[in-house]
């Protein structure tokens, strides 16, 4: 069993996850303490501006204007969260570090993803070996480079408490982007991006209302449901494609529910999200029994409400990753420590299944200190 501790800065940008795993990266899998270390509103300026100057990459080395002091800056702060953890938690064991790093540009029809953040430098800093660049051996195979949580979504899916074990599960995890693992009884999973989660909603009240989000789904209270722009998002040609697929935060605009009142914008891109959720289930081999709603956006409860309702039309559940013993704001970081010890074994960390690969591909690159 090795103890690895994930990193993991998501398309929400709001900051840093840290979980501990401890697993032998396959069915044997340990949780252990996470931590959340946010960054300041001014740094995700500097993320979402980055994001503008990323559209100008043509080769995933390059770092036009302030990408590589950015990159730098990042890399720090995440050597500084994992000082931060390990002086929280003076007993835990880390072997290694997964370290996802911040995308920026995710253009898998041009084979090209770029996550700023430097391996090396953080394990230089850390004094800890560290598994980075995850996706670009999947490109290299053919593959999208996303998702790549699956593979910890199946280990998970395999440890449900029995009452709860209904097959096939579906893992939804709403970040800025949302995306979707189908995992069977049996066979691989089928996993792919389901459309935008939460980003649109942060740029929405941003824009509209100058707050970062929309906490606990307060303004979209205030607001009603516009079908007409629900069904506008919903007629982008990306839901009809079947999986594998993945998207780029910058896919999907605020152009269409432009001109709306601040609250029925919130509300109404709440239930995009959950639509587009629900929309997946057409291109899985078997609709879901049951769902389990990951990440920031489960704590919307326009979401969650909306994709309760539409599941149960269909005779399945939504629960919450808390309700099935797991930790919703932990698990991507939890994926990435995971992947990391997948990595150090040569196992794959991606499937055709799930990101179109030509074969079950491995991938990372191991820095040591």
């Amino acid at each position: 069993m090795t103890s690895a501790l994930g990193l993991m800065s998501g398309t929400s940008m709001d900051g840093i996850d840290l979980a501990m795993l401890e697993t032998d990266g396959e069915g044997d899998v340990k949780r252990g303490a996470s931590m959340f270390v946010p960054y300041e509103a001014v740094f995700r300026r500097s993320i979402e501006e980055a994001l503008e100057t990323a559209k100008r990459i043509e080769k995933r080395d390059e770092r036009p204007g302030d990408l590589a002091a950015l990159e730098r800056e990042l890399t720090m702060r995440h050597a500084e969260a994992v000082r931060r953890f390990a002086a929280a938690h003076p007993d835990a064991r880390i072997d290694v570090v997964g370290f996802h790093g911040q995308t920026v540009l995710h253009r898998p029809e041009r084979a090209l993803t770029v996550q700023i953040g430097d391996g090396a430098l953080l394990a230089r800093e850390t004094g800890l070996p560290v598994v980075y660049d995850m996706r670009a051996r999947d490109m290299e195979h053919g593959g999208q480079g996303a998702p790549l949580v699956p593979a910890y979504h199946a280990a998970l899916a395999a440890s449900l408490p029995a009452g709860l074990a209904r097959f096939p599960v579906c893992f939804v995890n709403i970040g800025g982007i949302s995306n979707v693992t189908y995992v069977p009884k049996r066979d691989d999973p089928v996993a792919f991006d389901s459309g935008p989660g939460n980003a649109l909603i942060d740029q929405w009240v941003a824009s509209q209302g100058g707050v970062p989000y929309d906490a606990d789904g307060m303004i979209a209270s205030e607001g009603g449901v516009v079908r007409s722009v629900v069904d506008r998002y919903l007629d982008n040609p990306f839901f009809e494609k079947a999986g594998p697929k993945s998207l780029d935060r910058n896919d999907f605009t605020l152009e269409i529910a432009s001109g709306l009142e601040l609250s029925d914008g919130a509300r109404t891109l709440a239930a995009v999200s959950a639509e587009a959720i629900l929309r997946s289930a057409e291109h899985m081999p078997e609709p879901p029994k049951l769902w389990i709603a990951c990440g920031g956006g489960r704590k919307n409860p326009h979401i969650v409400g909306d994709l309760r309702q539409g599941a149960a039309a269909h005779g399945a559940e939504v629960v919450l990753a808390e309700d099935a013993g797991l930790d919703g704001d932990a698990m991507e970081a939890e994926a990435w420590a995971f992947l990391a010890v997948r990595s150090l074994k040569g196992l794959p960390l991606t499937f055709p299944t799930t990101t179109g690969c030509r074969k079950p591909v491995s991938g990372g690159v191991l820095a040591r200190p």
